[in-house]
């Protein structure tokens, strides 16, 4: 017997078992009201030993059952029921089973049966039925409820099998003290282990191999510190001043000198505000007035808060604890002066901005923006305002790839929708690769693809065609044209965004001098199975919210077809299943991309 229970759910679950005849059945319809009545939605998990039908002959879910649907789902207004033919040459798996259930909507599954599987449970026991013990066997065994005949050891805890009242006790005290395992860290799955051959990589290659041709751009400006956000700073930030840039108070209260012994009452000798200061040196048993952030006077070394202080008669007496260094904030606690307060190659927010304006800077060196050019390829393609053609479709990757790269800070160039031509391919190619520091383009880089662009690239390019083993967007081209890098994004909308949040945004944070950014991998645990194929790795599109266990759970926006961008807007993450697994199963943990801060 395995004595390993790997719950899938993020609820309790709990067994009841005894051989037959004990009365599993009559005890669980007296506690089930019982427990319901004290607040708890239950569900329950009946082990049946023999064939066995939930349904009536003659009626259409038997029937059609019966002539060979291997699930048949019954449902009205009021109730639905799933049958399900699944034939096992052993017991059912109890973990599928568990997760068939709806979590959600129950706090607690009670088991009936499954004596043999691992699982915690209450044993019911009988002496009259003279059968052996299930403890003795069992580790998962946590009490047995029995008669007054029953003898048990001391160590055993004993419950009465005729005292409803007391197992329903025990019950609500096991679901209270629960808590979810925590779930099994897997591996990254964009890590260095992932492999691939030849021209199929795996995502992880397909990222180095970009990486590798990628050069910061050195070109500097200088800015105002308003109009440095989303910049990357391109030096170091060295902090001119400590900060804070004197010992100071951290609340409103009294300065007073803290040496033993001390005495019962301080002399009260001024007030201290904001952005002043008491000049004379502070002696023991003298204490001033002092507001949040004022300079402490010389010689005092503790603040004791106004709600502690009683001032009277020029005098001030505190209660609570006392003791040197409280609430006092060193000169240089936060950053020294001489020291980085911010790193090259950070990218500049509201908190960065506010830390350098807090120092001093009114102006930063900035790494120049990366320029983008973005063009569509593709007769069947039309400017979205204009009429659509007959067997074509409106562009939208070309607004895609310009917003998010807009996301990321660089400047782009709209080349529009170019013509399937060589000659017109070729001159927007040689155009954009003088003037930008990437070309991006859509479509035609599918194996098979009757496009001229692969032609081109060939021509006046270095360009590589790669197939990832991803989906969605396997077809990847990347090189150079001239010095300008190269990415060829497949066609289809779902999958050029995917592609460009894997690839493209690496390098764009590279180029732009953006040091040791990492996709922010969550885990999180999966309310529904997300199926793939070993040896790729998969993003289905997939939403992320915090469960009422605290944890991140993923689901998906429904259909994942490469054009469906409405999947993108519903979702605010990928959820990732590596190139190792084939499914993740509902309550299983995987990792999820979320994508919000960029789409």
């Amino acid at each position: 017997m395995s004595t390993v229970f790997h719950n899938p759910l993020s609820i309790p679950v709990l067994g009841f078992c005894a051989y037959s005849g004990t009365g599993k059945t009559t005890l669980l319809k007296q506690l089930i009201p019982v427990l319901k009545q004290r607040g708890l939605r239950l569900a329950v998990l009946k082990h049946a030993h023999h064939n066995f039908d939930v349904d009536i002959p003659g009626k259409d879910s038997y029937e059609m059952r019966k002539a060979g649907a291997r699930q048949m789902l019954v449902a009205s207004h009021v109730r639905w029921a799933l049958m399900t033919e699944d034939p096992q040459e052993t017991d059912p798996d109890l973990v599928h089973l568990l997760q068939q259930l709806e979590a959600d909507k129950a706090d607690l599954v009670l088991v009936e049966g499954f004596k043999k599987l691992a699982l915690p449970k209450i044993e019911l026991h009988r002496a009259a039925l003279g059968k052996p013990f299930i403890y003795t066997e069992d580790p998962n065994i946590l009490a047995v409820a029995c008669c007054d005949e029953t003898q048990l050891p001391a160590q055993i805890l004993r419950l009465d099998i005729n005292n409803v009242e007391q197992i329903a006790d025990f019950v609500l005290q096991y679901a209270a003290t629960w808590r979810p395992p925590h779930p099994v860290v897997k591996p990254l799955p964009l890590d260095a282990g992932e492999t691939g051959d030849g021209d199929n990589l795996s995502v992880r290659q397909g990222i180095d191999k970009i990486l590798a041709q990628v050069q910061p751009i050195s070109a500097t400006e200088t800015l105002m510190l308003d109009d440095s956000d989303n910049r990357i700073l391109a030096c170091d930030a060295v902090s001119p001043v400590d900060v804070p840039q004197q010992t100071n108070s951290a609340m409103d209260g009294y300065a007073f000198v803290h040496r033993e012994p001390l005495p019962e009452a301080f002399e009260v000798k001024g007030e201290v505000l904001a952005g002043h200061s008491y000049d004379a040196q502070l002696q023991l048993g003298q204490a001033v007035r002092i507001m949040t952030g004022a300079p402490l006077p010389t010689g005092a070394n503790a603040v004791q808060p106004r709600e502690l202080a009683n001032e009277a008669d020029g005098y001030v007496r505190f209660s609570g604890t006392l003791k040197a260094g409280q609430n006092v904030r060193l000169a240089g606690e936060d950053i020294a002066k001489g020291a980085v307060a911010l790193a090259g190659g950070s990218r500049l927010g509201a908190a960065e901005q506010g830390l350098l304006a807090s120092l001093g800077f009114a102006q930063i060196s900035a790494v120049r923006r990366p320029v983008v050019a973005v063009f569509s390829s593709g007769d069947e393609v039309c400017q979205p305002g204009s009429e659509l053609k007959p067997n074509c479709i409106y562009d939208s990757n070309r607004f895609t790839i310009k917003a998010m790269a807009k996301r990321l800070g660089c400047d782009v160039i709209d080349l529009g929708i170019i013509e399937d031509s060589e000659a017109a391919l070729t001159a927007a190619l040689a155009g954009a690769a003088a003037k930008a520091d990437v070309v991006i383009s859509s479509g035609g880089v599918s194996v098979g693809n009757a496009d001229y662009i692969k032609k081109v690239l060939a021509a006046i390019g270095e360009v590589h065609f790669w197939r990832i083993n991803m989906r969605p967007g396997r077809p990847l081209a990347f090189g150079k044209v001239n010095d300008a890098l190269f990415f060829g994004l497949p066609g289809n909308p779902v999958a050029t965004m995917v592609v460009f949040l894997l690839f493209v945004q690496p390098a764009l944070r590279k180029l732009a001098g953006e040091l040791d950014w990492q996709p922010q991998l969550l885990p999180a645990i999966a309310d529904e199975t997300f199926k793939s194929r070993q040896g790729r790795t998969e993003f289905s599109r997939a939403i992320a919210r915090i469960g009422a266990d605290g944890q991140l759970h993923v689901t998906s926006t429904g259909s994942q077809g490469s054009g469906m961008l409405s999947s993108m807007v519903k979702g605010n993450c990928l959820a990732v299943i590596g190139d190792q697994d084939e499914r993740v199963a509902a309550g299983q943990p995987l990792y999820i991309l979320p994508f919000g801060a960029l789409l």
